[in-house]
């Protein structure tokens, strides 16, 4: 955990990773003597290690959140638990987990595998700047490409966004249940950037064992980052062949969304003469999953944000705004009252 720590004692705000990209660099370079290190001009590091016709590879991103860390600040190990703390004022702040924790298990791999590639990003945190201009010639031979950057210990995200991000053939293949994992949806990271840009083969991004992350209350639980780097070193001893996958939408809330217009079965009043929907209930059911995906993953996103993103990923959709910010401020009430219960069991 001594590398772990190091990182997180390294601030990276988005924009500002300069740093933290050169203490990569020189341990790249002292412990992995044999692989060949790349930039690109945003700043992101692309790592080859062994020749081989096919590669596995891992992507990370280099930038956090907190907006700044006290000189004091120290990642502290308790037992099962890694905080981040300030001494001098006494009080916890965020370690920057999210994504360190992925960057490290990027690291472990590096020294564990012959032939392996890895793509650190910059910015992800502020709308995946890195991997929207990343070198997608470096994807040309992947086999598939694995992300650690979801928060918790069980969720295997293969549709983010209501983008299909793997095929079932790789599903199958990995065998997640024998890690405690489960498929669920996820939101916007590198991955889901990539394959809209035209990556070819199955991605899926992976817990890693940070909780409360985009906070000062961020802790790392050890066992479940452990268990996270078992489950790649499983997946990468084991899927030795190339897993394609093409672009393409799920549609799982879009076909939600389109049942509102199976106007034999919808009660008329539900809509006005134009289509919309005129019902609030109506307007909260059948958009508050998604409004609460957005706040879980991105806790401090402001109404502003989240209004945007329903506009954009429903762009044939009206919104009412006064029903949007009653649902933003509703929405955001119910997440931070389960967050504080999460924080009280532990």
């Amino acid at each position: 955990m001594e590398l772990l720590k190091k990182m997180y004692e390294i601030h990276s705000m988005s924009g500002r990773e300069k740093k933290f990209k050169r203490f990569i660099r020189k341990w790249i370079h002292e412990n992995v003597p044999n692989a060949e290190m790349s930039n690109d001009n945003l700043g992101n590091i692309y790592v080859v290690k062994g020749e081989a016709s096919t590669y596995p590879v891992v992507v990370a991103h280099l930038d956090q959140v907190q907006n700044s860390h006290s000189r004091d600040f120290q990642a502290l190990e308790a037992g099962d638990i890694i905080i981040g703390y300030s001494p001098k004022s006494r009080a916890q702040q965020g370690l920057g987990a999210d994504d360190k924790n992925g960057v490290w298990i990027a690291m472990q791999c590096l020294l564990r595998f012959d032939n392996i590639k890895v793509a650190l990003f910059v910015s992800e945190e502020v709308g995946c700047i890195g991997s929207s201009g990343a070198n997608m010639g470096f994807f040309s031979d992947a086999r598939f490409v694995l992300q650690c950057d979801r928060r918790g210990a069980h969720d295997l995200i293969t549709c983010a966004s209501w983008t299909e991000l793997c095929s079932r053939d790789f599903v199958n293949a990995i065998q997640p249940d024998l890690f405690g994992y489960k498929e669920t949806t996820g939101m916007l990271t590198d991955v889901l950037t990539l394959k809209e840009k035209g990556l070819s083969v199955s991605c899926i991004n992976i817990s890693c064992g940070y909780y409360e992350p985009h906070t000062d209350c961020e802790f790392t639980n050890i066992p479940d980052l452990m268990n996270c780097l078992s489950f790649v070193e499983h997946i990468i001893e084991n899927c030795v062949d190339v897993y394609p996958h093409e672009f393409s939408y799920s549609g799982s809330y879009y076909d939600k969304y389109e049942d509102l217009y199976d106007w034999e079965n919808v009660p008329s009043e539900t809509y006005n003469t134009e289509g919309l929907i005129t019902n609030q209930n109506t307007f909260y059911e059948l958009y508050w999953d998604v409004v609460k995906e957005v706040l879980e993953t991105y806790p401090k996103a402001s109404f502003d944000e989240v209004y945007w993103y329903l506009k954009e990923s429903f762009p044939s959709t009206y919104f009412w705004e006064d029903w949007s910010r009653a649902l933003y401020n509703d929405v955001l009430i119910s997440v931070t009252e389960e967050q504080e219960c999460v924080v009280s069991d532990i």
